[in-house]
């Protein structure tokens, strides 16, 4: 499988042989698992205060015998607050009662991380890296028609531009600037950037809806947003050499 390699003009340079990865199969039940992974990790966990509605003097009266007790005085027989000289206090601690106590709350030490096997983590991965290749998978996607061969691969002086302003500028040469207005209206997702390192990481994120990331720390999550594969993905040159030593599942 073969790619063009864009200039930052938006000019065809040359053409490269794209790795195996790109001839992967979409794998979109691994992709979903993968991506709501990935966001488990980030879940707050919460909890009440174990003594939450515990902290009162209701307690149950029901023995006949007891002082102040319930049994026989025709009102039902629960917690209630113990009052002077024997009276009858208000019904609390149980989670019927007003400010009483949860009857099923959620637990702080509940595991709430949905685990993935490191071998079907990297197979969804490489299946996501595959879909930024598949013009049929991103159209459906997109709903809109791009001008360009997929994966897009840009020459490596990409990496180096410091400039939102110039990023900007590859963006309207290349006629991907539809997304970033898209973007700024409707609060989508636009384009990601995936590079091997530089400057162009900084400069890029100030888009609207771009999120730029190396290829050491590319996650399903970028390429998947919102489990669904197919997302307009630009690569440099040099981020193309890394994810061919990604392409063994060993």
């Amino acid at each position: 499988m073969k790619a063009s390699v864009y200039s930052i003009e938006g000019k065809v340079l040359k053409q490269i042989d794209l790795p195996a990865v790109f001839d992967l199969p979409p794998r979109d039940d691994l992709i979903k698992r993968a991506v709501l992974s990935e966001e488990s990790k980030k879940y707050q966990p919460k909890g009440n205060d174990k003594r939450a509605g515990m902290e009162t003097s209701a307690k149950y009266r029901g023995r006949k015998e007891d002082y102040g007790a319930v049994k026989n005085k025709g009102i039902s027989r629960l917690p209630r607050e113990v009052l002077p000289e024997g009276q009858f206090g208000k019904v609390k601690r149980i989670p019927s009662a007003v400010k009483g106590r949860r009857a099923h709350p959620p637990k702080p030490e509940k595991k709430i991380i949905e685990l993935m096997n490191k071998k079907e983590y990297k197979s969804a991965l490489l299946s996501a890296i595959a879909m930024a290749a598949n013009r049929e998978i991103i159209s459906a996607r997109i709903k809109t028609e791009v001008g360009l061969s997929f994966p897009i691969v840009l020459e490596d002086s990409f990496e180096k531009i410091a400039k939102t302003k110039d990023v900007l500028s590859v963006f309207e040469a290349l006629k991907l600037d539809i997304f970033l207005a898209r973007s700024k209206k409707y609060d989508t997702k636009s384009p990601l950037v995936v590079v091997k390192s530089g400057n162009v990481l900084k400069a890029a994120r100030n888009l609207a809806g771009v999120d730029t990331v190396s290829v050491e720390n590319l996650t399903v999550k970028h390429l998947a947003p919102g489990t669904h594969g197919g997302r307009v993905t630009l690569f440099s040159e040099g981020a193309i050499a890394e994810i061919a030593k990604m392409g063994d599942l060993k």
